[in-house]
């Protein structure tokens, strides 16, 4: 088995397939074979002499109750001419049929003397038969048929088959012995070497199986090393490491994406452009630590308001933070940036160098549209920069909007306020 060790788990791998198929081929080819064999014996058993003897009592049947019976009732005038005649010829006719279905069937030879004599007997009374049908049709008084004759002749035919429907069932009482005893010889033998194969297969199986598992230990322990290194690679590649939120690069890949999707179902979309008014300021005054809060506190601001799972949060350079929301209204939209800047400004962050506010504030700029086939990737990028430029011209620590690409509606916190009171 040293040869099994050295292969590779994809070598293993198609080692174990190809040793399964080999067995199940050897084991469904034999099977096959035993089944073919049983499949004659059952044939030979049941169609060469089960379905020979019920053709045979058919016949006899037909003889007694559509022959004999119909000419029995004719010459008591209990039938009508045209009933005789149609029962007779199909009778007749029904009798023909499964004789020959009868000596279409395999016979030996040591039985082929006793048909030909009975198939002269059937042609013999058939023509009696035969003659009875022509004077009925004929018109011929049917009432001075010998009714001894009649029974002679049916009861002399009765004994000729049933002579060799006798002969059928020893016949197939024989096959059957004969049958069984090759039947438990055959699932004796099919036993024994299936036992033998399956055996045989499980044990080079369960050794290959155990190299395997020592292989796929060996792969997880490997797959979890990778995963968790993977997990963190994706995490510093995609995450700014002083605030958490995601970074320039997975904002790049999520706005493409968001875009997209929107085109697709007609929905909004919407992008905030975010800037800490006079941040510059803010970290002159008070140093880089603390500027570096002042990131994280207005971070966690846009957490705590975009909680959604379609709502993605960027920081996308210095002080500058973006925001993507996708199936948002322009109402909606404007009520997040209005939250924002309560709740920046609601941290109550000194800001000494600030000339709108004793507190740190943002400005934003916001464009919500409905997405289209024509709506251009970079507009709303830029659209938000215009806003946000002209969000800090009219006095900071407010947003302003647009909800059309192509020429700007402008909004500001004082206007919400006075439309609200």
């Amino acid at each position: 088995m040293h040869f099994i060790e050295a292969l590779k788990l994809r070598s293993k791998l198609f080692f174990l397939f190809l040793l399964i198929t080999l067995g199940l081929v050897s084991v469904g080819i034999m099977g096959t074979t035993y089944v073919n064999a049983m499949k004659k014996n059952i044939d030979f058993l049941y169609f060469g002499s089960l379905v020979p003897v019920t053709e045979l009592n058919e016949i006899l049947q037909k003889y007694h109750n559509g022959l004999a019976d119909t000419v029995y009732k004719a010459s008591r005038n209990e039938l009508s001419t045209s009933e005789t005649i149609s029962n007779l010829e199909d009778a007749l006719i029904d009798i023909d049929k499964k004789w020959k279905s009868y000596m279409s069937h395999f016979k030996r030879d040591d039985e082929m003397e006793y048909v030909e004599y009975t198939n002269m007997e059937i042609k013999s009374i058939n023509r009696y038969f035969t003659r009875i049908l022509f004077a009925a049709k004929n018109g011929k008084d049917l009432r001075k048929i010998s009714i001894a004759t009649l029974e002679k002749k049916v009861s002399y035919i009765h004994r000729v088959l049933q002579k060799l429907i006798n002969y059928e069932v020893s016949v197939a009482n024989y096959e059957r012995k004969k049958f069984l005893h090759t039947y438990k010889s055959i699932l004796f033998q099919i036993g024994v070497i299936l036992t033998i194969i399956i055996f045989g297969i499980l044990a080079v199986l369960l050794y290959v199986f155990r190299s395997i598992q020592q292989d796929h230990t060996k792969l997880e322990v490997i797959a979890k090393k990778l995963k968790r290194a993977n997990k963190k690679l994706e995490s510093a590649s995609y995450t700014d490491s002083l605030t958490g939120l995601h970074n320039r690069r997975y904002f790049n890949f999520i706005y493409d994406r968001e875009l997209k999707r929107a085109k697709r179902s007609r929905n909004y979309i919407t992008f905030m452009m975010i800037d800490i008014d006079f941040f510059k300021q803010y970290n002159d005054t008070y140093g880089h630590v603390e500027g570096d809060y002042a990131l994280k506190s207005v971070a966690k601001v846009l957490k705590d308001t975009l909680k959604r799972p379609s709502d993605y949060v960027f920081r996308l350079g210095g002080e500058e933070f973006g925001v993507l929301l996708s199936d948002t209204t322009e109402s909606s939209s404007a009520k997040i940036a209005r939250e924002i800047c309560d709740a920046v400004r609601g941290r109550e962050l000194k800001h000494e160098k600030s000339t709108i506010c004793e507190f740190v504030t943002v400005s934003i700029g916001v464009v919500c549209c409905i997405a289209d086939d024509a709506l251009d990737n970079e507009i709303l990028i830029s659209r938000a920069d215009e806003m946000l430029y002209k969000a800090k011209e009219s006095g900071r620590d407010r947003y302003i909007i647009t909800s059309n690409v192509s020429s700007a509606t402008t909004k500001s916190i004082e206007e919400d306020e006075l439309n609200a009171s």
